[in-house]
């Protein structure tokens, strides 16, 4: 069995699926000690438009767009449009191909319809001519503004049948307005797109068109449009126009707000996902609302931690329509409100995380919409682009500086005081890797389209013989070893492939990763393994994992460090004969130190139901003095999981240690008892992941 992870456990309508999330997917603001793309959320502008430049007017390139436009580029899409179907693996646009600078119409058209990829950096107000002309974007191309300065006035894009791997991102699209409030007319849209697939559209503020915001039309798909503000329009977002059941999409982290309809409207959607969007009908304005999220036709919805204020008719459904919703809040609505029949479940078919309904206003009111400078200033462009040059590549074809990690890790000067990023292209690199104690703030970060591109990979075990004839050892086992603080590894996979089946006469013990550093930082990644696939090593060192999947059967999240497991997937994994049988975390916490926290996750996998425990105890070496601790709070458990899910182990009683729950859901969750441990409401304000993190905030660096 391969160790790579299967990212859709369950079986599409239509064909099989794997998923990209990486680091780039919106997760929250700084303010909430979140992990943002690109550089951070930073505030949005005001709605104050800026000056339009001519199509005849000639405009530079700058240093401080190109620099701009390379930093998003780094992104790929989460969602829908990260799944691998139809020939595309993910949605990243333009990447890898030349990064330009535009000013005029002419030039914007000239790339976005090239053949070729582009990213393509809007640098200034770009008037359309005439009004309402839709640019025809081909394949491939990430177009995406400048800081707050990309403004396409009058018009918009057009995405039409087979054009695929489009990004739009952080664009004012604005004033295609001909005068006429519900105008059958002018089909003059923001985006419109008919027979697309993989299309991300991503904090861009739309506003104020002739017909919609948004038209997804007949069969476009592997769409995600995402951390957007639509606003002042008849028809803010509509979906489908076909009588086929075939769109699949998800729409997250939206502001929609005075528009009347379409918001969206879901027409024979195959799978519509919609979650954490803020729909806002204030009082005494210009613009009422109709309705809300609409499923119409045979559509099928989830519809999760969304806010609804003020909306009439928050959400509709059709008889014909499944909509499942949950976790929602209504605040001053009026009207329907429905649900009803099955949907699906989203992480079939891909990873993701809600933020809590009560939180979203604020959320998007300060991260949705364009985002200023991304931190690079004409003044300093220079100086980047020089940093940048000498920064470690890696690729074993050669095109690199280096053609293994290692060789690109030695290079890192010792004791070095500035961030160093090591970026990886796709392939298998079979080596280990040691990130030494006295090289730091290192980052290594795989340029594919998906985490599973790149992959670090050994097959060591505990028993396995070395060249000197000792054995490795479980920690030396590791592929991965992260000695190094401050380090973060990002959008790759670490995986020990060590095969049980072919050799049961040594110790199975396979580390995939260890860490052993405080301030680690594991950013969309895959670990997978079989037995000890993470060990967390280092009493009291600060370990992040968030946004990831961990692989393994046999106590594969382990060790003394105080860490967390964020917002990811804990895939359980038969072992080697068949069998379902395993420990998901053994912790061996000293005592007075915080021990593994999982929050914010699921814990799935193709295995027999009740037949994994959460964890047991630790106490490594025998020692008594320890207070193993394991969490596992605000997460998604599975049938896999044990109903009595602690254990002993090594003759010490697993209650006699620090093993809880709090709010977890699923099939696997259950109620409080002797042997179900559940935090009351108290102590669980002090198992946050902030007290886990101890005043350090992890950011993608």
């Amino acid at each position: 069995m391969s160790d790579t992870p299967q990212e859709t456990p369950g079986t599409a309508r239509h064909r099989r699926r794997s998923t990209v999330l990486v680091a780039g997917a919106p997760l929250a603001v700084a303010a909430a000690a979140a992990l943002a793309y690109g550089g951070g959320l930073l505030g949005a502008d005001g709605d104050r438009p800026a000056a339009a430049t001519p199509a005849s007017s000639a405009a530079p390139a700058t240093a401080e767009a190109a620099t701009a436009g390379a930093a998003w580029a780094d992104d790929v899409a989460d969602g829908f449009a990260s799944v691998n179907a139809q020939g595309q693996n993910g949605t990243y646009g333009g990447r890898g191909g030349r990064t330009v600078t535009v000013k005029t119409l002419a030039d914007l058209e000239k790339y976005a319809t090239a053949s070729e990829p582009y990213v393509i950096v809007v640098g200034a107000a770009i008037q359309m001519d005439p009004v309402g002309k839709e640019i025809k974007v081909a394949s491939d191309k990430t177009i995406v503004g400048s800081g707050t300065s990309g403004h396409i006035v009058g018009g918009g894009f057009f995405l039409g049948t087979g054009v695929h791997n489009v990004i739009i991102r952080n664009l004012t699209i604005r004033d295609a307005y001909q005068g006429t409030w519900n105008d059958k007319e002018h089909d003059f849209d923001a985006v419109q797109m008919d027979g697309a697939h993989h299309v991300w559209i991503d904090h861009n503020d739309l506003r104020h068109m002739a017909d919609g915001l948004i038209d997804v039309r007949k069969d476009s798909t592997d769409v995600t449009v995402s951390w957007n503000r639509l606003s002042q329009d008849n028809k803010a977002f509509g979906i489908g126009w076909t009588e086929n059941v075939v769109t699949d999409i998800t729409i997250h982290h939206n502001w929609i707000r005075e528009t009347e309809q379409r918001n969206p409207s879901t027409d024979n959607a195959a799978h519509a996902h919609l979650y954490n969007n803020y729909l806002q009908d204030d009082p005494g304005t210009d613009i009422t609302s109709s309705y809300g999220n609409y499923a119409r036709g045979r559509t099928k919805m989830v519809l999760e931690n969304s806010y609804f204020q003020g909306m009439n008719n928050p959400v509709t459904k059709d008889d014909t329509a499944s909509l499942v919703q949950r976790g929602s809040i209504f605040s001053g609505t009026t009207g329907k409100n429905q649900s009803g029949g099955t949907a699906f479940e989203p992480k079939d078919f891909y990873a993701y995380t809600l933020d809590t309904a009560a939180d979203v206003p604020a959320l998007l009111k300060s991260g949705a919409g364009p985002r200023s400078s991304i931190g690079t200033t004409a003044a300093t462009a220079g100086a980047t682009t020089k940093a940048a040059a000498a920064a470690p590549t890696v690729a074993k074809d050669g095109t690199g500086s280096y053609t293994t990690v290692q060789a690109a890790v030695d290079a890192v000067p010792a004791n070095n005081s500035q961030r160093v990023v090591i970026t990886v292209a796709p392939g298998t690199y079979r080596e280990t890797v040691t990130v030494p104690a006295n090289k730091p703030h290192v980052t290594i970060q795989g340029t594919g389209g998906s985490r599973k591109d790149t992959v670090i990979v050994e097959g060591h075990a505990a028993g396995s013989t070395r060249p000197d004839g000792s054995t490795y050892g479980t920690s030396g086992s590791a592929t991965v070893a992260v000695l190094a603080d401050d380090t973060q590894l990002r959008n790759l996979s670490v995986s020990n492939d060590f095969d049980e089946s072919k050799d049961q006469s040594v110790a199975a013990q396979a580390v995939a990763l260890r860490t052993g550093a405080d301030k680690v930082f594991l950013d969309g990644i895959i670990v997978s393994g079989d037995q000890d696939t993470l060990l967390l090593d280092g009493a009291g060192k600060r370990v992040y994992l968030a946004n990831s999947y961990v692989v393994g059967n046999v106590d594969f999240i382990f060790g003394g460090a105080t860490a967390v497991v964020d917002k990811s997937v804990i895939t359980l994994k038969k072992r080697w004969n068949g069998t379902s049988a395993g420990y998901v975390t053994a912790p061996s916490t000293a005592a007075g130190n915080k021990g593994i926290l999982v929050s914010r996750s699921t814990v799935s996998g193709d295995v027999t139901a009740g037949s994994f425990y959460l964890g047991r105890n630790w106490h490594a070496g025998g020692n008594a003095a320890l207070d193993p601790q394991t969490t596992v709070r605000d997460s998604t458990l599975s049938a896999a999981i044990k109903p009595t899910p602690w254990t002993d182990m090594g003759g010490f009683s697993w209650k006699d240690d620090r093993f809880a729950e709090y709010r977890n859901t699923g099939a696997g969750a259950g109620a409080a008892s002797g042997d179900r441990p559940q935090l009351t409401d108290a102590q669980a304000a002090d198992q946050e992941v902030a007290d886990w993190l101890g005043g350090w905030t992890p950011a993608a660096r």
